[in-house]
């Protein structure tokens, strides 16, 4: 029995109650929102700034009593939020057509989130005003404050399904990330055995979710809140980084030798790298093009319009999307730290600022240039590289937007990951690779 097979056998023991919770959890938060709308009031968006009560609560009344700064750091607060659709893309080996069915799926259920946050979000400031929320429940408080003390106490028992919901929405993807790090040696191998009865990873399974419990007791709720959230946005900028390097990587295609053995007639493939290619052909005019040739800085801008990929435009475009990488986190900061400057016409910070921007055009710009791969895929990105740079630029500047003691924790975090990779995982892998060497 092969290990997808394992795990998606593993999964009908808690589809059906997983199902069960998501749908109560979608009607609570239908009921919010239908229930919410009744007691809306639109006023509470038109907040006269010399009724806000002083002293208490910081704000300057209007539709956007925190500014546009506020809104944005509400963001990267509450971007956890967008966090649990990623377990679709873990389950690629259960589904029957995973690459019509995962692109689907993850654009349909990220349209669901924003619906039930920008849903839920509307109608609780419109029953109360903003100085007035309780951050902490904010929903119950809402119909509470409002006297509605049936929905207050629907919402509240509700709450306990969105968080079994929740719970069962990470811990869907943990086994098969777990068995996957165990395979590739990033973490301990013991931790990716599958249990002969339960068919997931048993013993890493349960770690995590002692971890994680661990971490719960141990760190408040708003702390949680932004670990998760600047993990979010890391893993996002990971991911379109990637999209970037894999759209202007060299496809490395092995050539074979039909030959045929002594005692049958059938015919059996053998890698053969000495085979010379043939002098006209499609197939070997693809090969040529994987052979750098020509000056470095003529292939910055791509001059000679090739048009796929070479091992030297691939390191152009890899240096290209790490210096943009260092220019968003640039802008980032100038856009945070130096606003009063920038808006006051001081030189000095429109100078370094402009010199940010100007870098980071010319890097997109070397980077349009460069071939990219025509390897076919069901999906691809649109617009590349203009939507994974926008996408990494956001990403970058909403992490920044974050407190320092969140970036403190989230340092350790690494470090501490780093360190396992270090110390266990980079000496296997590397292992790996020099008895794959020996076996050629």
């Amino acid at each position: 029995m092969s290990v997808s097979v394992a795990l998606a056998m593993g999964i009908k023991e808690s589809s059906f109650v997983n199902n069960i919770m998501t749908i109560l959890n979608i009607t609570v938060i239908l009921f919010v929102i239908i229930a919410g709308s009744i007691k809306a009031d639109i006023a509470n968006w038109e907040v006269d700034p010399s009724k806000v009560i002083n002293g208490t609560h910081v704000g300057k009344g209007g539709f956007f009593p925190f500014g546009i700064e506020g809104m944005i750091k509400g963001a990267a607060t509450c971007f956890y939020g967008f966090v649990g659709f990623d377990c679709i893309a873990t389950t690629g080996e259960e589904v029957r057509n995973p690459k019509r069915a995962i692109p689907i799926s993850i654009m349909v259920s990220l349209f669901i989130i924003f619906m039930a946050y920008f849903g839920t979000s509307t109608v609780v400031t419109l029953m109360l005003p903003y100085y007035e929320q309780n951050p902490d429940a904010p929903i119950p408080y809402a119909f509470e404050a409002v006297n509605w003390n049936v929905a207050k106490w629907i919402v509240s028992i509700g709450a306990i399904f969105g968080l079994c919901a929740s719970l069962f929405g990470a811990m869907f993807p943990l086994p098969r990330v777990i068995f996957a790090m165990a395979e590739d040696s990033m973490v301990f191998r013991f931790l990716g055995h599958v249990h002969s009865r339960f068919q997931t990873p048993f013993i890493g399974t349960l770690l995590a979710g002692l971890f994680t419990g661990l971490m719960a007791a141990l760190f408040e709720l708003k702390q949680l809140v932004n670990m998760m959230s600047i993990g979010t946005l890391l893993a996002y900028t990971i991911v379109a980084a990637s999209v970037l390097i894999l759209r202007y990587s060299v496809e490395y295609r092995p050539r074979y030798l039909l030959l045929q053995t002594s005692d049958s007639e059938d015919e059996i493939y053998s890698e053969d790298k000495t085979i010379p290619a043939p002098t006209e052909s499609v197939e070997t005019s693809d090969l040529l093009t994987y052979e750098d040739s020509g000056s470095i800085m003529g292939q910055i801008f791509n001059c000679g319009r090739r048009s796929q990929p070479t091992k030297l435009s691939e390191k152009i475009a890899t240096i290209d999307l790490s210096i943009y990488c260092v220019m968003c986190i640039f802008i980032g900061v100038c856009a945070i730290y130096m606003k009063e400057p920038i808006v006051d016409g001081e030189v000095w910070a429109i100078s370094l600022t402009s010199v940010a921007v100007l870098l980071a055009v010319i890097v997109m710009m070397s980077l349009v240039t460069q071939p990219t791969s025509r390897k076919e895929l069901s999906f691809k990105v649109p617009a590349v590289p203009l939507i994974p740079a926008l996408s990494i630029l956001t990403n970058i500047y909403l992490m920044l937007m974050l407190d320092s003691h969140t970036w403190i924790r989230f340092a350790v975090w690494m470090a501490v990951g780093f360190s396992v990779y270090g110390f266990y995982g980079l000496p296997n892998r590397i292992r790996g690779l020099r008895n794959y060497d020996r076996l050629e």
